[in-house]
């Protein structure tokens, strides 16, 4: 499992999703209203805008606020002009960290951003600095709890899946980012997903100390608390003590 998705299913455990549904909802609204605006309303045709609505009803999202949204997009409703940004520096330990964030005012959002990267002992770098270390890949998490492994794996693997693992709880399945759809429908006639996303995944995971990892997930936690923030991803990995101290915590 990766780093990434290791602290997702951590944070899914805590209800952190729950607790702040309000600004979840805000950056789903985002993400399918630039959807919408850079490549159309019609989600057959834009794979980026069916990705945003599927996260959007797998977070519970309301039908009419995704039709909102869309509408927003599409410039039927009135809705701020929000640009993209990809902010890239490094965290403690010289963890790797990507910034993704949508936002109507670019100096705001870059100063928000370099401030918690110099209160946490980082810093923001160049554009490309970090990017290079990792690639986007699908991944899909479904529960294990009451499922035949090994059945799911295999359906997923010949619907064209790249790989599968199988962690405490959770089997994660990885593709390509083009077949995250396929493979998502065919595990999804066995059994309901916990989420299907495309993350930027590190192509080489870091493990620190205790102290070390709580100071960088620190950084991570209040990135990821930024309104205008909408994914961080860092290079960082846990060991399996690490894990565990985080699970009793939840």
């Amino acid at each position: 499992m990766s780093g990434h998705s290791k602290w997702s299913s951590i944070k899914r455990q805590k209800g952190v999703a729950d607790a702040k549904r309000g600004q979840l909802f805000t950056k789903l609204t985002r993400e399918i209203v630039v959807a919408v605006r850079e490549a159309g309303a019609n989600p057959e045709a834009n794979f980026r805008l069916r990705l945003a609505i599927q996260r959007a009803r797998d977070n519970n999202m309301p039908l009419e606020n995704i039709e909102r949204s869309i509408k927003k997009g599409s410039g039927e409703l009135e809705g701020s002009s929000l640009n993209e940004m990809m902010l890239e520096g490094y965290g403690p330990s010289g963890v790797a960290i990507l910034v993704e964030a949508m936002s109507d005012n670019r100096n705001r959002t870059l100063q928000e951003v370099r401030s918690l990267f110099s209160r946490h002992g980082g810093g923001l770098g160049e554009s490309g600095c970090v990017a290079w270390m990792f690639e986007s890949e699908g991944i899909i998490t479904v529960e294990t709890a009451g499922l035949d492994v090994e059945e799911l794996a295999l359906v997923a693997i010949d619907a064209g899946a790249d790989d599968v693992n199988v962690e405490e709880g959770y089997l994660e399945i990885h593709t390509t980012p083009q077949d995250l759809e396929k493979v998502r429908q065919a595990v999804e006639r066995v059994k309901q997903v916990v989420s299907a996303e495309v993350p930027k995944v590190a192509k080489n995971m870091v493990v620190l100390d205790e102290k070390e990892t709580l100071k960088a997930l620190k950084l991570l936690d209040n990135l990821e608390e930024l309104d205008d923030v909408q994914h961080v991803f860092a290079n960082i990995d846990f060991s399996e003590a690490m894990l565990e101290k985080l699970r009793a915590e939840t």
